[in-house]
């Protein structure tokens, strides 16, 4: 509401000052007019006074040039002509540019907050994660997350690290295992010993890594300021000349009214908000209106894999036999007995089961030992899925055969047995979405020549997704922080980065780029929030589209400010030339202006 108050008090002090001429009160009027020019242009000459003594140089010098020049010459009514434009157009980029990034007030609220350390006499005691140190045993319980980076001493279960690394599937951790701050416990009581403190462990360094990544990125110079580079100083010449020639001050005045650069001031935001308008139509929403002028110049794509250019959930990719049932049988078996679980990987055997349109049974005396597997009856039959080392007991002792090959890459299995006998086992992987090389097909097409992946994932597979795809540079078991570093690397070379990414391990990356896209449709809050753009979906095809909607508006906004600098300069010259008065020249200001924002407001079409 504070951004309004500006304009709007300057637009009551104009109608209030016509009102008063038109009932034959033009000294109180004139009165009326300069104290809202005084009151309302004030703070908008102190603010341009403070920006150049920072050393900043933007669209605003004219317009506080005019505000100056019109109070020292009593022409109120132009004066606060130009108070209008100039604070309305700021309110206008200031609506367009949406709130700030919470990312990292985000990440911190998702942070855990309470340790349960195991004491001397195996008793357990709730306390801050600050109060925990290095050594401590912590138990973890099934649901909760990772409060300190640590070693497990005792138990075994699942651990999901989708939010530190991006994989969707989730580990085995058991004694021994290192497990990272951050990580879900999926389903069995862990108790680990910690060997960092909570500011030291790892989701705490991706909270700073964030942090970092937003106040080392470089203000954007917006396009009105670069026109405003060169158009002011030929502003102030055309003054001078004016004033040498008629030695009248008024003559200063109309060609400061007429330049005051109201096209800079409004074509680009106007522009900007039917940018932004138009990409919420395509299901994308712009955080900031310099990201969606960022997007015209990007010529670097780097994705993040998981999720990002695969769906993000393990899926069944093979069912191999090994005791001569036929695969859609075992497949049918195992899915009827998952039915009852609740595990991440059960639900994905029963999906492929209704996806294979097979007729599931209902399971009888269904088991389940947390973490290792299921077993029940299925048409009289015993069938047991679940870990090798549950399948060993379940088939009465004896070793696994080794997985084919490379299978290990393609993500996790999980073994079957029917009726004390080894049946074969079920495979998954996280599968690639569909229409990936016509995506990057489009990118091309676009001039974004240079594509890159970078994943927590192992360097062989990351590198066979790239190959798949038609990515040239690819880079595997990398850190948040490596990610950042890549992505930081670019920009310093001078290529212009957008990061497209969809987990929280992603966040600092997509706060380092140029742009940041999130997918909000598998990684939601705390990615959204440290992106410039979010995509209510899951389709990459909407990042090709907000490209297009971002070079079309900045083209708009560069022909709107072309023009309506043009018409402004001639303006000048006619009032340099003493034909045109300050108030014509504040009228004929802002018919030019309505002609910028008409132009502009093609954007949102």
């Amino acid at each position: 509401m504070r951004l309004l108050l500006i304009p709007v008090a300057a637009a009551l002090f104009l109608l209030a000052g016509a009102i008063e001429r038109g009932a034959g009160g033009s000294r109180v009027s004139s009165t009326v007019w300069l104290a809202g020019l005084l009151l309302t242009g004030a703070p908008l000459v102190w603010r341009t006074l403070r920006g150049l003594l920072r050393g900043e140089f933007a669209t605003d010098v004219v317009a506080t040039l005019a505000i100056v020049a019109a109070v020292l010459l009593h022409q109120p009514f132009a004066g606060l002509v130009i108070v209008l434009m100039q604070s309305g157009g700021e309110a206008l980029e200031r609506y367009a540019e949406g709130r700030a990034s919470a990312a990292v007030h985000a990440l911190e609220q998702d942070a855990p907050r309470v340790a349960h350390r195991v004491g001397a006499n195996a008793d357990i005691q709730d306390v801050p994660v600050e109060l925990v140190v290095v050594g401590d045993l912590l138990l973890v319980r099934p649901g909760e997350m990772v409060p300190c980076d640590g070693v497990v001493t005792d138990g075994s279960s699942h651990v999901d690290t989708s939010r530190l690394t991006g994989e969707p599937l989730p580990v085995r951790a058991s004694i021994g295992a290192t497990i990272a701050s951050g990580s879900l416990n999926v389903d069995g009581p862990l108790t680990l010993r910690a060997t960092a403190t909570a500011g030291e462990s790892q989701y705490a360094r991706i909270v700073e890594l964030v942090r970092s990544a937003q106040s080392s990125k470089a203000p954007l110079q917006r396009v009105a300021d670069r026109y405003a580079v060169w158009f002011t100083p030929i502003t102030l010449a055309v003054c001078a000349i004016a004033f040498a020639v008629s030695r009248d001050w008024s003559r200063v005045l109309a060609v400061l009214v007429v330049a005051t650069p109201c096209p800079l001031i409004l074509a680009t935001p106007v522009a900007i908000i039917g940018g932004v308008n138009r990409a919420a139509r395509v299901h994308a929403i712009v955080r900031t209106g310099g990201a969606l002028e960022q997007l015209a110049s990007v010529t670097t794509a780097v994705f993040d894999k998981t999720g990002t250019l695969t769906v993000g959930t393990p899926e069944v990719s093979r069912v191999v036999v090994t005791d001569g049932i036929p695969e859609r049988e075992l497949l049918r078996l195992a899915a009827s007995v998952e039915q009852g679980s609740g595990h991440l990987l059960a639900r994905s055997v029963v999906r492929a089961a209704q996806s294979a349109t097979l007729s599931l049974a209902h399971a009888d005396g269904v088991t389940e030992e947390a973490g290792r597997g299921v077993n029940g009856l299925v048409d009289g039959r015993r069938v047991c899925v679940g870990a090798a080392s549950y399948i060993d007991a379940c088939v009465g002792g004896g070793s696994v055969a080794a997985p084919p090959l490379g299978s290990e890459q393609a993500g996790l299995r999980a073994h079957v047995a029917i009726d004390g006998r080894r049946g074969g086992t079920i495979e998954f992987a996280d599968q690639l979405r569909p229409g990936l090389p016509a995506f990057f097909a489009e990118l091309r097409a676009l001039g974004i020549e240079r594509t890159m992946l970078l994943s927590g994932d192992s360097e062989a597979h990351t590198l066979a997704v790239a190959r798949e795809v038609g990515i040239q540079d690819a880079r595997g078991e990398l850190t948040p922080d490596d990610k950042v570093t890549v992505v930081r690397h670019l920009v310093q070379d001078g290529e212009r980065v957008v990061m497209i990414g969809d987990g929280t391990n992603d966040a600092p990356a997509l706060s380092a780029a140029n742009v940041g896209i999130a997918l909000a449709g598998h990684g939601g809050g705390i990615t959204a929030e440290a992106a410039d753009v979010v995509l209510l979906g899951d389709d990459l095809s909407h990042v090709v589209a907000v490209i297009r909607i971002g070079r079309r508006t900045l083209r708009i906004a560069r022909q709107s400010i072309r023009v309506g600098l043009g018409l402004s300069a001639a303006a000048m010259l006619v009032a340099a030339a003493g034909y045109l008065p300050p108030v014509a020249g504040a009228l004929l200001q802002e018919a030019i202006d309505v002609a910028v924002i008409l132009n502009a407001l093609r954007a949102s079409r």
